[in-house]
């Protein structure tokens, strides 16, 4: 029988983790325990010694990126309990935000291989990028509200006076450059909330996907928004997007970059690569991922 550790970070998204682990603790079909995370990086070292089968991220994604991160390179096995402002990853692998339904995967999932990226040596799960969303990322994470709609009014009022920057971008050795408001690489294929940016993304691909957005105006959000949340982002005529192994991203200045929706500052260059099939994942038996 497997033996399951629930990490929760009891700061993600609005819910009380330790009520969501009591109320869902009889649902579970294997003997399982819990710990709570205390400080950034705390988890990756909870899943990296931990004594289990399976590891649970109770979280958003930066909760599952420290598991995942702590994960790589041995057998044991991630799943998801999704509970946080976004949910990227999860959604993209098909695990419903319900907790209930949540704990069926867990109980009845098969176990998938899949890609992960890194970023300058730092890895990433779902998205990693630059530009407008990184600064989003990073005006996020000081903002005292979680929650989509305090992500959004973030989001509002940076692109308001936002000017965006010349990006020199190579792909498996092929440059292009180009004004962007923002360049994401997707492991999956979303920010998270069914936003898909990386609209074509698969995690068992052996690629990443690049997507840049080019300036647009501020009349063309409606119908751009609605193309994102479709999946169909790609199709708008200033969307660049290209799939490749060795990503390397240029800029005329520093600033704030975003793993999984946590940022970090980095450089002027930047180097991206896939790691292919190096993590174990729990998914519903009939996803396609």
């Amino acid at each position: 029988m497997s033996k399951i550790l629930f990490i929760a970070n009891p700061l993600s998204g609005l819910i009380d983790k330790k009520a969501l682990l009591a109320r869902i603790e009889k649902r579970v079909r294997h003997p399982f325990e819990a710990a709570f995370t205390q400080r950034p990086g705390h988890a990756t070292e909870l899943a990296r010694e931990a004594d289990a089968d399976i590891v649970v991220a109770v979280g958003g994604d930066g909760t599952v990126n420290e598991v995942a991160t702590g994960l790589i390179g041995s057998d044991k096995v991630l799943a998801i309990i999704p509970c946080g402002s976004g949910d990227g990853l999860a959604l993209h692998l098909g695990i419903s935000r319900n907790p209930w339904k949540a704990v069926k995967t867990l109980n009845g999932g098969v176990v998938r291989e899949m890609d992960y990226g890194l970023l300058d040596g730092k890895p990433f799960f779902s998205v990693a990028g630059v530009g407008l969303d990184a600064d989003v990322a990073w005006g996020f994470a000081s903002s005292a509200r979680r929650g989509l709609w305090s992500y959004v009014s973030v989001a509002w009022k940076l692109w308001q006076d936002y000017r965006p920057q010349t990006y020199t971008i190579t792909v498996d050795g092929k440059t292009t450059e180009m004004p962007a408001v923002l360049v994401t690489v997707g492991n999956s294929n979303q920010w998270g909330n069914q936003a898909r940016i990386a609209s074509l993304a698969s995690v068992q691909d052996g690629l990443l996907n690049l997507v840049a957005v080019k300036p647009f105006k501020k009349w063309e959000i409606p119908h751009m928004t609605a193309k994102l949340m479709l999946g169909r982002i790609h199709t708008c005529n200033n969307v660049f997007t290209v799939t490749g192994k060795h990503i390397t991203i240029d800029r005329p200045s520093p600033g704030p970059v975003h793993l999984d929706g946590d940022p970090v500052s980095k450089g002027t260059h930047i180097e991206i690569e896939v790691v292919p099939k190096a993590l174990r994942v729990l998914v519903p038996p009939d996803r396609n991922i």
